[in-house]
């Protein structure tokens, strides 16, 4: 493939006579004269050893290459960087986690810009990546296929599966004396049995199934095993699908419409998945120019149920809806009810509904994916609340299994590790909410998760009985009645910044309020005595992140549009 027109960039980078030194550092790399015709591919990589998310992914990047290289392209290998919220949980440095999303977006369009690629395929593992991925793609809009590195295969313990949330709340179940030292040692060595992201319908699955089903993924790519034959050909395919987009030059804001973030909506209610995706797919849209908000997830959350039974909050882990079919015969069956727009563009070059027109149905006998006369959640678990503690919005995950309305007594902390020793000495009762604030994108920095409290709190067995709310966010593990991403955020001046140890608050997720139940009058006495905090950077990576980054409402992002 010599086409001109399929080589828009990289064109520019080796063709003619004084481009002479560039093709000279080509060849070094392994490039021969033939490859200078050809369109360049960026593959994006974000192979780590610092988590098992991603550490299979520089061979995910050789398949994808092949893919490129067999279809007549030239592939380009480059890395960008991970983190891993599982291994930061908890400690100052998960601070770095929603900011990694930022630098991993910049670094990717920074490396495609620069060398000139014509195309993308960019392969993501952890939560992070994959937004982080899709921000580039959406800025630098060439043809692009976006690839799931795939999820972890279970562990067991006592013939039960076991995933990283499992180890979090067999932390709080040691702590209330459920089990002992041996046995916490063995469920963390049982765990993690290999590479992948992480198990259930936490973030690194939601998005995953997000990006499919807004069309950036090839079909199926959502539902694969990390280590398997499947993820390797999807590679493959991916990098030959780039080759296709170029030739028909379909572009990512060609697919990337407001209807098709709403497609990427309703699938991710469907699947009961993370509030992460709340913050991912503001940020994807705001780096497309398509305009959606948070009252476009309470809109859509009206309509669509939940209905799969996935972990934190179902039975089942990502392995068993993979067996099962993955989330092509749920989005058959969402289409046929009308819950999809069904002429949304896609890497295939066809429409989400070509793509569906022969999907087999679910097996009869399985009970993951409830069907739409048996729901889990008559709408969407992912209630977006306002109030006087919330002018801006808040996102709650509720599915209806701790109830729909919690009022409690506040017990307010500046940290999350205060929140968590509290938790674990026993310092939290029945009718306790907790109040963890100066967590958010400004303010902590980093809007960090609270996997660890959340889950303590489900190892005390307290789920039922307690609430938490912060302007920080939530693992896509976190379950139990908690609300996150409040705005405006304690730093800036937020409600939450004068909440005080007593306070009454409700959560009520059937009127949508996250309420102070203290009068205006007081509520503008405390704010009126109240001073900002220092900040916590001064320099560095966070200190840039703190002065540029949006609301959460917006996405958190660094690149607001206007």
């Amino acid at each position: 493939m010599s086409d001109k027109n399929t080589r828009h960039f990289s064109s520019l980078v080796v063709d003619g006579m004084e481009r002479a030194p560039s093709r000279a550092m080509l060849h070094a790399v392994g490039f021969n004269n033939e490859d200078f015709k050809k369109p360049q591919i960026g593959i994006a990589s974000t192979w780590s050893m610092v988590t098992p998310c991603n550490m299979h992914i520089n061979k995910l990047a050789d398949a994808a290459a092949v893919g490129v290289n067999n279809a007549d392209g030239k592939a380009v290998i480059f890395n960008t960087i991970t983190i891993s919220d599982g291994i930061s949980m908890g400690t100052e440095g998960m601070k770095y986690s929603l900011v990694s999303r930022e630098v991993i977006a910049d670094s990717i369009e920074t490396v495609v810009g620069c060398q000139g690629f014509d195309g993308i395929v960019a392969i993501g593992g952890c939560d992070k990546n994959m937004p982080g991925c899709m921000m580039a793609i959406a800025r630098l809009n060439r043809p692009s296929v976006f690839v799931y590195g795939g999820t972890i295969m279970p562990g067991c313990h006592k013939d039960k599966n076991l995933d990283v949330v499992s180890v979090f709340e067999a932390v709080g179940a040691r702590a209330n004396n459920q089990i002992d030292d041996a046995e916490l040692a063995e469920i963390e060595a049982k765990a993690i049995p290999g590479a992948g992201s992480c198990g259930g319908m936490y973030t690194a699955n939601t998005m995953a199934s997000a990006i499919e089903a807004l069309g950036m993924s090839l079909p199926n790519s959502s539902a694969q095993a990390a280590i398997s034959n499947d993820k390797r050909l999807d590679c493959e395919r991916a990098g030959a699908a780039v080759l296709e987009l170029l030739k028909k030059d379909i572009k990512p804001r060609d697919i990337m419409t407001k209807a098709a973030f709403e497609n990427a909506i309703t699938v991710v209610i469907a699947l009961g998945g993370s509030t992460n995706a709340v913050l991912h797919i503001l940020a994807m849209a705001n780096s497309t120019g398509v305009d959606i908000n948070l009252d476009d997830f309470t809109r859509i959350g009206k309509r669509v149920p939940m209905l799969a039974d996935l972990k934190p909050s179902g039975r089942y882990l990502m392995t068993e809806l993979i067996e099962i079919g993955g989330i092509q015969p749920l989005m058959k069956i969402l289409l046929d009810k009308g819950l999809l727009h069904g002429d949304c563009l896609t890497v295939t070059g066809l429409t989400l509904a070509e793509n569906l027109a022969d999907i087999l149905p679910y097996p009869d006998e399985q009970d993951v994916i409830h069907s739409l006369d048996n729901p889990i959640k008559k709408d969407s678990h992912l209630v977006v609340l306002y109030g006087n503690l919330a002018s801006g919005g808040s996102v709650a995950k509720i599915t209806g299994k701790e109830g729909l309305v919690f009022t409690g007594t506040a017990k307010v902390f500046e940290a999350e590790e205060q929140a968590l020793q509290s938790i674990l000495n026993g310092d939290i009762v029945k009718g306790d909410v907790i109040v963890i604030r100066y967590e958010g994108p400004k303010g902590g920095p980093g809007m960090r998760e609270m996997l660890s409290p959340t889950s303590a709190v489900m190892g005390k067995g307290l789920g039922k009985e307690v609430a938490l709310i912060t302007d920080g966010r939530f693992s896509g593990g976190t379950h139990g009645f908690v609300v996150g991403h409040i705005t405006p955020e304690a730093y800036v001046g937020g409600a939450l910044a004068i909440v005080e140890n007593g306070d009454t608050i409700t959560i009520d997720a059937e009127t949508n309020e996250l309420k102070l139940h203290v009068n205006d009058d007081e509520i503008a006495r405390r704010l009126e005595k109240w001073t900002q905090p220092a900040p916590r950077y001064t320099r560095g990576v966070l200190a840039k992140y703190s002065k540029l980054v949006s609301s959460a409402s917006l996405g958190a992002v660094t690149d607001l549009l206007d």
